[in-house]
C-alpha cells in the first residue's frame, strides 16, 4: 500500500481543520454559561433550556420537520419511479431530455431554482406557504433520490423479477413483492438524504415561502443578523446532530445494500 507523503497529510489536516473546527467551536460554545459567545464563562446547559422555551423557534423547527418529511416522501416516490424508467427501459425516445429534467436541479444554482419557482407560483397565482415550499424542496431533491435508487438498480439481479413473472405475478405485484424489498435500503437512504436536504435548505425556501411558513434555517438566519447568541448555537448544535445521525444512517443502509448485492 502506497503511503501518503507529509505534504499531502498536512494538506488533508488543514482541509479538515478548515471545515470542521468552526463546527466544533459552535458546539463547544453552545455549552457556554456566558451570554457573550466569544467569552467562555464555564460549562452550562442553560441555553438548551432557554431554547426549549423559545416558542417561535420551536414552531419553526416543527414546521421544518413536517415540511422535510412530506417533501422527502414525495421526492423519494417520484425519484424511485424515475430511476426505474432510466434503469429498465433503455434508450427510449426522450430519455436524454427526461434524464436532464430530473437531474438538472443537482447542478442548477439554488438561487436560480428558487427564483424560477417563485415566478411560477406568482404567474399561477398560487398562495405561497407550506405547500409551495414542499413542492420546491421535492423538486430539487428528486434528482438526488433518483441517483441513489438508480445506483442500486444498476446491479440488480433481474432474474428474480423474471422468475416472479414466470410464476404468474403481474408487473405491479412483482414490484411490490420482489423489487421494492430488495432495493428498500437504497430507497430509505434516498429518503434520508432528501429529508436532510430539505431540513437544511435556506435559499429555495426563502424564495418560495409566504406568511406563516418560516422554516428553522430562515428563523436562525434572521436571528443571526441581529447578533449571535448561545441559544442559536444550541439550536445549530441540535440541527448538526440530527443531520449527522440521518447521514450516518443513510450511509449504513447503503453499505448494507452494497454488501447484500455483492
Amino acid at each position: 500500500m502506497k503511503r501518503l507523503g507529509p505534504g499531502l497529510i498536512m494538506a488533508l489536516v488543514a482541509g479538515f481543520a478548515f471545515l470542521y473546527l468552526p463546527i466544533l467551536a459552535l458546539i463547544a460554545y453552545s455549552f457556554n454559561a456566558s451570554r457573550l459567545v466569544t467569552v467562555w464563562g464555564g460549562f452550562s446547559t442553560h441555553w438548551y433550556g432557554a431554547l426549549m422555551a423559545n416558542q417561535p423557534l420551536l414552531d419553526a423547527a416543527w414546521l421544518s420537520i413536517r415540511l422535510a418529511f412530506v417533501s422527502a416522501s414525495v421526492a423519494t416516490a417520484l425519484g424511485t419511479l424515475a430511476a426505474l424508467a432510466l434503469a429498465r427501459y433503455g434508450a427510449f425516445r426522450g430519455r436524454t431530455l427526461f434524464a436532464g429534467m430530473v437531474l438538472a436541479p443537482l447542478v442548477m444554482p439554488e438561487v436560480i431554482t428558487g427564483l424560477s419557482l417563485l415566478l411560477l407560483f406568482v404567474s399561477a397565482q398560487v398562495e405561497r406557504g407550506f405547500w409551495t415550499v414542499t413542492i420546491a424542496h421535492a423538486t430539487f431533491s428528486l434528482g438526488f433520490a433518483c441517483i441513489v435508487v438508480q445506483s442500486r438498480l444498476a446491479g440488480f439481479d433481474r432474474s428474480l423479477e423474471e422468475a416472479a413473472r414466470d410464476l404468474g405475478a403481474t408487473p405491479i405485484v412483482t414490484f411490490w413483492t420482489v423489487t421494492l424489498p430488495l432495493i428498500w435500503p437504497a430507497v430509505a437512504a434516498a429518503w434520508m438524504l432528501a429529508f436532510t436536504l430539505s431540513l437544511d435548505d435556506l435559499v429555495i425556501a426563502s424564495f418560495t415561502t409566504g406568511p406563516g411558513a418560516t422554516t428553522l434555517p430562515m428563523r436562525l438566519y434572521s436571528a443571526v443578523r441581529l447578533g449571535v447568541s448561545p441559544e442559536i448555537n444550541a439550536a445549530c448544535t441540535i440541527m448538526i446532530g440530527a443531520v449527522a445521525l440521518v447521514v450516518i444512517a443513510a450511509s449504513l443502509l447503503l453499505k448494507r445494500d452494497q454488501l447484500a448485492g455483492a
